[in-house]
């Protein structure tokens, strides 16, 4: 009998930004949900991130910003995400991003973006239908 794994997930934080109590409060809340849960810690450069998504095998990379540099970072993670072949890699971001910005990063295939405030419980939901299933 074969059993799905787990979902993998990788909570990043790109950049310089140093508040990570949210992207904890994530990971844990995925964790508790039965997920497979790996958090980089602060300070990681883009090819760092895409280095652990492709090492981990990771089903699912979530990141965090909250220093503004969303529009720098997000899409130069996405570019390198791209160019390993991790298209398959559901990505979704959480922080302080403006309205705005939103479109421009969906577009760049980061599927879903999550302000502050958002209950854990739909972020939970999102993950668990629309991680891509693997055995």
């Amino acid at each position: 009998m074969v059993s799905e794994r787990k979902i993998r997930v990788l909570i990043a934080k790109p950049g310089l930004d140093s508040h990570d109590r949210g992207a904890k409060i994530v990971a844990r809340a995925l964790r508790d949900a039965g997920m497979e849960v790996i958090y980089t810690g602060l300070r990681q450069t883009p090819e760092q991130i895409v280095e652990t998504v492709l090492q981990e095998d990771v089903d699912v990379l979530g990141l965090s910003i909250l220093s503004g540099a969303h529009m720098t970072l997000f899409p130069r993670i996405m570019e390198l995400m791209k160019k390993n072949g991790l298209t398959d890699v559901l990505v979704f971001a959480g922080g302080i991003i403006p309205e705005e910005d939103m479109p421009k990063l969906k577009e760049l295939g980061i599927k879903e973006i999550f302000g502050p405030g958002t209950p854990l419980e739909t972020i939970i939901d999102f993950v668990r239908k629309n991680a891509p299933r693997r055995m």
